[in-house]
């Protein structure tokens, strides 16, 4: 006997379960929605082990475009996802991000800021001598500009946001199963069934792909549409500093280390070039030699202050990297009538899931986007392998 839904949404981190909250809140959509997530711990997701950032500072136009959209949701998030009174606070702090730059990099840092402030990002480019006045602990010796996030920029739970959108989602009449999708039946250029892990056989009119990095492309893959989407890992570590810095903001170094207050102390991270091919998703192993070799050495040189830090507990995470050009995969999969993607987020998923979730509903809903134009986040860009290059990446 098969289960009949309108939408099935395979994946219910922060993703699967924006795009299931936003459907069911859709004022032309009356309709039944399945959202299936393998582990309802979320204890290895993504939205769980991210530190949760959120930035305009991206030099694609969509980008900027999806993360104001972000901001003003997280900003208005108790009142947005609130259920029978109970208003969801995921602590944002906006304290900015701070790109740092050598003379190098100053025409990028130009044309990237023209772009932000045309759409209404408040970003403020820093000469030399501002970056100092307003940053007094930096060592200056070779930096020549930054960009720098006044307002709209920060962190946040992205725990606390995926189960808001979780809870709000049911909440609409919303159904979880706990399983996993194996398969997708076609006929033609129509989904008209998954298959799970159980067995089981779920007949949909709309089929989301949400599965995260591996689940994503497997799934894709079995649809007839290869993606480029694999499971990078990325070890987050703790530290300790004695002198306290005055108004910290998230920082990426022109290293490419970053890092930001966290409670009395830091996190930070790196991103290291991997093979291309290679596939991390069952590796949850921290990168000590990151810290000691990478990490260290660039808050020390950038940070006298960190010559003296006490480093803390570390974990790892997964991005769903999209090899082709680290932007996100959104909205319908290829040929397909009632196909559905949204994967390859490259760490941005967190701060994308509000536009992209609302998006996709619109998509299912309308046959169009209404809202925000993400159609340059299309699938088609792959299969023509047409990057859309990101010069901002970290």
């Amino acid at each position: 006997m098969s289960d009949v839904y309108d939408v099935v949404i395979a994946g219910g981190a922060v993703i699967g379960s924006s795009v299931a909250w936003h459907l069911a809140s859709h004022p032309g959509f009356s309709g039944s929605v399945l959202v299936i997530e393998p582990d309802s711990t979320y204890q290895f997701s993504a939205s769980a082990l991210s530190a949760g950032s959120i930035r305009q500072q991206f030099s694609q136009r969509v980008n900027i475009a999806i993360s104001l959209d972000g901001i003003a949701f997280l900003r208005e998030i108790g009142a947005r996802l609130a259920v029978d009174g109970d208003q969801p606070d995921i602590g944002l702090y906006e304290g900015g991000y701070l790109y740092l730059g050598t003379e190098a990099a100053r025409s990028v840092f130009e044309a990237n800021n023209a772009d932000q402030k045309a759409l209404g990002a408040d970003i403020a480019l820093l000469d030399r001598a501002s970056l100092a006045a307003r940053f007094p602990y930096l060592n200056m010796d070779d930096l020549a500009v930054g960009s720098y996030g006044v307002s709209g920029e920060g962190w946040f739970d992205g725990y606390g946001l995926m189960q808001a959108f979780r809870k709000a989602a049911r909440a609409k009449g919303v159904e979880y199963r706990q399983s996993r999708v194996v398969d997708i039946e076609r006929a033609d250029a129509r989904i008209v069934a998954v298959m799970l892990e159980d067995g089981s056989r779920i007949t949909c009119g709309a089929f989301v792909n949400a599965a995260g990095a591996s689940g994503a492309r497997v799934l894709t893959e079995k649809a007839g549409f290869p993606v480029p989407v694999y499971a990078k890992k990325r070890s987050v570590f703790a530290f300790s500093c004695k002198e306290k810095l005055a108004d910290h903001p998230l920082l990426i170094d022109t290293t490419g280390v970053w890092w930001r207050p966290e409670g009395e102390g830091y996190i930070t991270g790196y991103s290291p070039d991997e093979p291309e091919a290679l596939d991390f998703s069952g590796d949850f192993e921290v990168d000590w030699p990151i810290f000691e070799e990478i990490i260290w050495p660039a808050l020390a040189h950038r940070i006298p202050a960190f010559e003296a830090i006490r480093p803390g507990r570390a974990w790892a995470g997964h991005y769903d990297m999209n090899l082709l050009d680290h932007n996100a995969i959104v909205g319908r999969l290829g040929d397909l009538a009632n196909g559905y993607l949204a994967c390859g987020f490259s760490g941005h998923g967190l701060q994308q899931s509000p536009a992209v979730g609302r998006g996709l509903a619109e998509l299912i809903v309308d046959g169009r986007y209404t809202s925000l134009d993400l159609g340059d986040l299309g699938f088609e860009r792959i299969t023509a392998k047409r990057p859309l290059l990101e010069r901002n990446v970290i």
